[in-house]
């Protein structure tokens, strides 16, 4: 068992309770981020990758929703921080903060309730088992930015990813790749996409109903690097171009860059991963693990920080008892609920 933060403090994961009548879990009313932190085994040390970003996106999908966020953006970051080392977390690692609305009457309602948040960690290596996969086309559209906004990251908006995924699997594919309402490529059911056609390499943008996502940022930037030589476009993508793109990859926080050398049965240019695909994922790779100095910028040191700066006061683990009970695990890095 590890440690998690959970309302107002840091608890064994067994204490991170909600309520069965809760409306996070009856309605999905909530959102989250997904983060990495990756060890570097020679530097003895643990980055977390774009921490700051990733706690921005995550207050700014409360404000989409029209929750008051419970913490800020540095207080998020900072509890992410002082989770990794309450977990003695010294491998690679996958965090996710969730902010949900903490009430347990009915109705999905998102005014005037209360908001919490909760944070939890686990080891993590690979998203897929294998390498380079093989995707279908689902008949499951990628829901409208409209009707559940792709930018706030929403809980209840996985539904659609599940129903991808679960139709992929049944079809014999690894995973699932989700087409705008126009027919146009949106994104896998939890990734980004990019192909490479005719010397080009292109992503679709946000506004084709996905995520404004940190690693497709990062990776239309390091494409520019000269050992990648394929600066990166956004563009709206068909559903055929794929068929006849030299290579196309999947790319997100836990997916990292997943290349995809079968789509709806069909061979992706020579069936291996191709030349640009690998060079980007070793430029990858190598920054977020802080072995590329020009780029660290992105990184935050776990082990570091904790000797180079005082850590903030660490309230005592609540052990046992009902998860809503007196303050005892309270941290001082943040509020226990805030209200809308």
């Amino acid at each position: 068992m590890g440690i998690s933060y959970h309302r107002s403090g840091f608890v064994d994961d067994a204490e991170a309770h909600v309520s069965i009548r809760a409306k996070a879990l009856n309605y999905g009313l909530g959102c989250f981020a997904g983060i990495r932190a990756y060890w570097n085994s020679k530097r003895r040390e643990l980055f977390v990758f774009r921490l700051p970003d990733h706690a921005r996106r995550l207050v700014d999908s409360t404000r989409i929703l029209g929750l008051t966020a419970p913490a800020t953006a540095d207080q998020i970051a900072a509890l992410v921080v002082e989770l990794l080392r309450r977990n003695q977390a010294r491998a690679d690692h996958y965090v996710r903060p969730l902010v949900f609305v903490d009430s347990d009457e009915l109705s999905p309602t998102l005014s005037d309730v209360p908001v919490s948040l909760s944070i939890y960690c686990l080891k993590m290596g690979r998203y897929f088992g294998h390498g380079a996969i093989h995707a279908g086309i689902s008949s499951w559209r990628r829901v409208a930015d409209n009707a559940i906004p792709a930018r706030a990251k929403p809980t209840a908006a996985y539904l659609n990813s599940a129903l991808a995924r679960a139709e992929a699997k049944q079809g014999g594919f690894d995973e699932a790749i989700l087409l705008t309402e126009r027919g146009t490529v949106s994104e896998g059911s939890a990734e980004h996409l990019f192909i490479y056609r005719k010397g080009q390499l292109a992503t679709p943008p946000s506004s084709e109903d996905n995520l404004e996502g940190i690693t497709r940022a990062t990776l239309i930037e390091l494409s520019r690097a000269p050992e990648v030589g394929a600066p990166a476009v956004e563009r709206v993508i068909s559903r055929t171009e794929l068929y006849t793109a030299d290579e196309v990859f999947l790319c997100g926080t836990g997916a990292e860059i997943t290349p995809v050398t079968r789509v709806d049965h069909r061979q992706i240019g020579s069936g291996k991963v191709g030349p640009v695909t690998r060079a980007l994922s070793g430029l990858f790779s190598a920054t977020v693990r802080g072995e590329r100095p020009e780029y660290e910028g992105w990184l935050t040191p776990v082990w570091q920080s904790a000797v180079a700066t005082a850590a903030p006061a660490r309230p005592a683990v609540r052990r046992g008892g009902a998860a809503g009970v007196a303050r005892r695990g309270t941290s001082s890095l943040v509020p226990a609920r805030s209200r809308r």
